[in-house]
Parts: C-alpha cells; structure tokens; sequence
C-alpha cells in the first residue's frame, strides 16, 4: 500500500556538519537516479547553502554507498520534461555557478548525470571501488547537465573526448590518473575525508580563498592577458587580509611549511 504524503521521506538531505553542509541524495533503492521530485530538492538544497553564510564548503554524496548517483532515473524519465528549460538545470543546479566550494564524495556508481554533477563540484573524492563515466552514449541519451563543458575543462579536450565518445567506464585509480578524480579514499571513507578537506577550507581567509576562487572559475576560456587584468582587479579588495596574513607569517608562523595543504 502506498504510504501517505506525511510518511514518505524525501529523496534529499541537508546536513550541517561543522563547517560543510551534506548534501545527499537518497534513493539508494534506484542507485541514486534522479528524478523530477530529487531534482528540485537539489535545487532547494543549493539554495540553502547559499544562503548559509556559515556554511563554507558543500559535500554532495549519494546514499548506500552503492552509488554516488546513476544520473537521470530513466523510468520516471517524463518527471524531468518540465525542467529541460529550468535555470537551474535538469538534474537541479548543474547549470548554476556556486559561490562557495563544493566537494562530490563518491563511492560506486558514477554515471552519466550523476558524473555531471561531481563534475560540477570543483573537488572529487572518490573510493577504490568507484566507477565513473557515460554510458549513456550507447542509448543516444545526450549530455546536458554540463558534461561536455566541465569535463574538457577539468581533464583536457582529448581525455575528455575519449570518454564522451567512447561511453567507456573507468575506475577510480585511472580517473585519479587522469585529473577526473582529486583524491582516492578507502572504502567508506569517502564522506569523512571529504568533510576533513572542507574543514581546512573553511579555515582559511575567506575573502581570500573565494576570490582566487573566482578568478580560476571566470578565467577559463579567457587569454592569458584576459586572465590576468581579471586576476589584477580581484587583488586589491583582500590587500587587508593579505597584509594581516604577511605579518603572521614574518611573526613565524608557518615557517617551514607548517599547517599547509589539506
């Protein structure tokens, strides 16, 4: 019998841990597909990082540990029809440019729209047993969440082409190799290394961070000369950070390395 409005739990989850909001789609029972109903939620769930002013880095994850996300769930496929033309894009917020840092934390299943959306994060943890790519070439279904614009950007035109053509599906250690994946966690690890990494974030200057931040994100595509009047004009407004930043630094700390990465 199907339950009632009030008894179902929603396919999305906003979690404060920390510094990072949780971002995870539950719907382990159909590997993560998304559906029109996920779909906004994921939407509503960006829109509330945004507005979080202390929620500095968002964790996008998948439920189960099975999959991070299948992409479009093909058997609710007409839920989707009324957001082909939505701002935010079809699977949520993939045509959106967040403000702040994202993290995709993934384990298994990394497929078709649900690789675009960890494209669209700008960190990707992934574990040993995760499996990444487009095997929706072979079914004709197009990339439109993002896919053909990120991921040249992220792993170059010729890698990138080798898998929007191919369809193929590659684990998590040859994604490492090849720039699609940051970082390779263990298994079930993926979450906790992935809120480690948005804790150190958090930990830096923020008007510093999120400027350069920017101007990686906005210079792409621009010519060198472009990128660098670009890069010029963010300098003067984080002077007043920098200069509070030097002056820790010349009082010794830091020296020798101390406290860098994450």
């Amino acid at each position: 019998m199907e339950k009632p409005e009030s008894a179902r739990v929603e396919p999305v989850t906003y979690e404060r841990r920390g510094a990072a909001a949780v971002v995870t789609i539950d719907r382990h029972e159909r590997r993560n597909a998304i559906d029109g109903r996920t779909a906004e939620l994921l939407f509503e769930a960006h829109e509330r990082f945004e507005a979080d002013d202390d929620a500095r880095v968002m964790v996008l994850t998948g439920a189960g540990g099975v999959a991070f996300s299948a992409g479009a769930d093909l058997k609710a496929i007409e839920s989707l029809g009324p957001r082909l033309d939505d701002p935010g894009g079809p699977l949520g917020f993939s045509r959106i440019v967040s403000s702040k840092p994202t993290i995709a934390a993934i384990s298994g299943w990394c497929l078709a729209g649900g690789l675009e959306l960890a494209l669209w994060c700008d960190l990707r943890i992934a574990t040993e047993e995760s499996s990444l790519g487009f095997p929706e070439r072979r079914w004709g279904v197009p990339l439109i969440d993002g896919g053909t614009q990120r991921l040249p950007r992220i792993i170059g035109l010729g890698r990138a082409l080798d898998l929007i053509l191919s369809g193929r599906i590659v684990a998590a250690r040859e994604a490492l190799d090849m720039g699609l994946v940051t970082e390779v966690a263990p298994p079930g690890g993926h979450v906790e290394r992935a809120l480690e990494i948005a804790e150190a974030l958090a930990q830096f200057p923020q008007d510093t961070l999120l400027a350069d931040r920017r101007a990686a994100l906005a210079g792409v595509g621009l010519s060198l000369e472009e990128g660098l009047e670009l890069e010029a004009r963010n300098g003067p407004a984080t002077l007043e950070t920098a200069a509070r930043g030097a002056a820790r630094f010349a009082a010794g700390e830091g020296r020798g390395g101390a406290g860098a990465g994450v």
